[in-house]
């Protein structure tokens, strides 16, 4: 899976923006920003959206690895705002428990 943390490091880089630009520019307060980081939490999906429509860029290129275009569904877009309110434990146990349920 994409680090989706670097990918808006790298966007914010490329256009010279601080973390607190980026907030600024989203609309999403600058604490909700820096805890990404801080925390290693996963953006919620309107976070996402927000910070995309900062950089002019859609879901897709966010989370496209290389040139191909991704298109989230509804049921990946609820998995992925869950997701991002798991802690680094509940998210390994979810991971560890789907690693069983594949083989």
């Amino acid at each position: 899976m994409k680090d989706i943390l670097l990918a808006i490091s790298t966007y914010r880089k490329d256009r010279g923006w601080t973390e607190y630009q980026l907030a600024e520019k989203s609309g999403l307060p600058q604490s909700t920003v820096s805890s990404w980081y801080r925390k290693g939490l996963f953006p919620t999906v309107p976070s996402l959206e927000k910070v995309c429509a900062a950089f002019g860029i859609t879901m897709s290129q966010l989370f496209s690895e290389g040139n191909d275009p991704v298109t989230l569904t509804s049921s990946q877009r609820i998995l992925l705002d869950k997701w991002a309110s798991l802690s680094k434990e509940q998210q390994d146990a979810v991971i560890a428990m789907m690693d069983v349920m594949n083989h």
